[in-house]
């Protein structure tokens, strides 16, 4: 009995070396094949793709522009995740960043609430000799202190741009809120009156309006709501804004992309921003919020929660729908005269690609609109980038100063520009 065991023994055993090997080989498949996959190493770069109207201002946007032209190559090991571009944006925002100076300025509101903006100096004449100043809204419950703005006003800056940017309303740390009002998705009252100043204070300027994000949707919604927004405008560029949030609202409810991860964690976020004032949202005794709205934001999970039971209360809208509607610049948009530039990023977890088919539409039908969409970049991310490590300034912020000064150049010298075409 005992020799037959030991032949069985010695029959099976050295196959058991090179069964395993094989179940390693099969996992570190498996592992690169995740990898291969979640990173989209295989996804190729391309140059955004480009709807516009062919008329000589967008010919000539397109050729003064050539980042706009040209193929986007995000960093090789991990710029193809818009969940990792988008991360990255959310964590650190870019790396290097500078410190640029700047004055914070201090406006009283008519309904007593104190709205704020930092404005910064040229560092150097513009290339049109001209006075110039960009008005930048930043993402939702940003401000100036934020990585990416500090980054992309030190970048204009150097190239003769003034920049005022607005904080929203409730965002900065440690700075109380004076009535019981924060930012919401779609109020222009504040960037309103950072306008109003900088067009009173600097009469010889011209603006640029730049919106990224919720800001976007701001900066919008506030040049289409009269048309005495856009005088002295020279254009207007929005990144990675929804447009709509009405439409917008059910698919942050949907696990694609990780969108409902993504909505959880930005409910989380307002939730902190509107805590850290509760005692100038609920205790104040013109607040027109509620003991019961404090218990409800605080088991909400979603960002229409908090909207449904805090934020659209702020202006006495009557339901969640007719806050989406009347906040969202949809509505306004195409009121736009101004040269607008709108960019998005097919790979940006936050917005839906059915939300693209209204700048797209705007861009069919409006000769003063151009929209551009990257293959990547996620949401404010576009980080730039050999094989591992970004550069510190984006393809966005490139893109944006590109179009401006071309913008500048058009108006400065239309005559020659148009001969050129």
């Amino acid at each position: 009995m005992s020799t037959q065991v030991e032949a069985d023994v010695h029959t099976i055993s050295p196959e058991m070396p090179a069964m395993f090997d094989g179940v390693k080989l099969a996992a570190v498949a498996t592992v690169l094949y995740v990898i291969v996959r979640s990173l989209n190493l295989k996804c190729p770069t391309a140059a955004p793709d480009i709807t516009c109207q062919d008329t000589p201002l967008n010919r000539y946007l397109l050729k003064s522009c050539p980042v706009l032209a040209k193929e986007y190559i995000p960093p090789l090991l991990w710029g193809k995740s818009g969940h990792l571009q988008t991360a990255l944006y959310g964590k650190m925002g870019r790396v290097k960043s500078p410190k640029p100076c700047g004055l914070r300025k201090y406006l009283p509101m008519q309904d007593g609430a104190t709205a704020t903006f930092d404005l910064f100096e040229p560092q150097g004449f513009h290339s049109t000799g001209d006075d110039i100043t960009m008005v930048i809204c930043p993402g939702i419950g940003n401000h100036s202190e934020k990585h990416y703005i500090r980054t992309f006003v030190d970048y204009s800056q150097k190239q003769g741009y003034r920049c005022s940017v607005l904080n929203h309303l409730g965002a900065l740390p440690n700075l109380e809120l004076t009535s019981p009002r924060m930012f919401t998705y779609g109020c222009t009252w504040e960037f309103s009156a950072m306008v109003g100043y900088i067009k009173r204070t600097f009469p010889q300027t011209q603006l640029i309006v730049v919106g990224f994000s919720l800001g976007g949707n701001i900066a919008c919604k506030y040049l289409g709501e009269n048309p005495a927004n856009q005088e002295r405008v020279l254009c207007c560029v929005s990144v990675c804004q929804g447009y709509s949030a009405l439409r917008a609202q059910e698919t942050f409810l949907q696990w694609d992309q990780c969108r409902r991860l993504y909505n959880f964690l930005m409910a989380d976020n307002m939730k902190k921003i509107i805590l850290s004032h509760r005692v100038s949202l609920f205790g104040m005794s013109s607040s027109k919020m509620e003991s019961a709205d404090l218990s409800r934001l605080y088991t909400a999970t979603s960002l229409m929660q908090i909207d449904d039971n805090i934020m659209r209360k702020f202006h006495g809208h009557n339901s969640l729908k007719e806050y989406y509607e009347k906040e969202s610049c949809v509505h306004y948009i195409h009121n736009i005269s101004v040269p607008l530039l709108l960019v998005n990023s097919s790979d940006d977890p936050l917005v839906h690609q059915s939300l693209l088919t209204i700048p797209r539409t705007l861009a069919e039908k409006k000769e003063n609109v151009i929209f551009a969409l990257t293959l990547h970049g996620g949401h404010l991310g576009f980080f730039e980038g050999a094989v591992l490590f970004p550069q510190p300034l984006s393809w966005m912020d490139k893109v944006i100063v590109s179009y401006a000064n071309a913008i500048c150049q058009w108006e400065k010298h239309r005559p020659q520009c148009q001969k050129e075409k």
